[in-house]
């Protein structure tokens, strides 16, 4: 049986997440959007780095690239303004 190549996983499991990180519902969503980057980066790095245990190596990249990018995320929306309100409707 032919298995597809980690780093194939990697991409399509970001183009999935990626409708994830969407502005719609929320406008400061930079939290999310970096634990999900920071997540996939990481997972993929520790699993190319040389030695054994590929996937022990990926889960924990992954598990710290997603604290990492979720507390950049968090300092950015942190730092951001909320958006104005600019529809029709004002009271």
């Amino acid at each position: 049986m032919k298995t597809l190549p980690f780093s194939t996983i990697i991409l399509f499991g970001a183009l999935l997440l990626g409708g994830c990180t969407g502005n719609e519902l929320t406008p400061n969503n930079a939290t999310q959007t970096g634990a999900v980057t920071g997540a996939l980066a990481g997972s993929l790095i520790g699993y190319n780095t040389k030695g054994h245990h590929k996937g022990r190596r990926a889960v924990i990249g992954g598990v710290v690239g997603a604290a990492a990018g979720a507390a950049i995320g968090s300092a950015v929306d942190n730092s951001t303004p909320p958006p104005a309100n600019t529809s029709g409707w004002h009271e």
